[in-house]
């Protein structure tokens, strides 16, 4: 079974999602809904980096602000990934995230 969905051989973006890395499929819902959100103008998945298994469901930490909006870490049982929001208002937007129950 995959744990990522597959890069496009050409860098795109889609919904406000730039897909230029893999993202993994079990937080892509959450970036599509994100994605929705009127203070939210791009979402930029990162790094993926391992983790010990623990069977948890997939979920997203805020982790900080950046210049250019926030950091959140999308966490399933067996990897983490780096995303990136791009808002100009990150207040309305961690606002937004907690309203929907999308970060912890």
């Amino acid at each position: 079974m995959r744990k990522w969905l597959s890069v496009s051989e050409n860098r795109y973006r889609s919904n406000k999602i730039k897909q230029e890395h893999t993202i993994l499929s079990d937080i892509f819902p959450f970036l599509e809904e994100i994605a929705m959100m009127k203070t939210v103008k791009s979402i930029i998945p990162g790094r993926i980096n391992r983790r010990k298994g623990s069977g948890i469901q997939a979920y997203l930490q805020l982790k900080y602000k950046t210049a250019s909006g926030i950091k959140l870490l999308g966490k399933t049982s067996s990897s983490i990934q780096e995303v990136f929001v791009v808002t100009d208002n990150q207040d309305k937007t961690i606002e937004n995230l907690k309203l929907k129950e999308f970060i912890k």
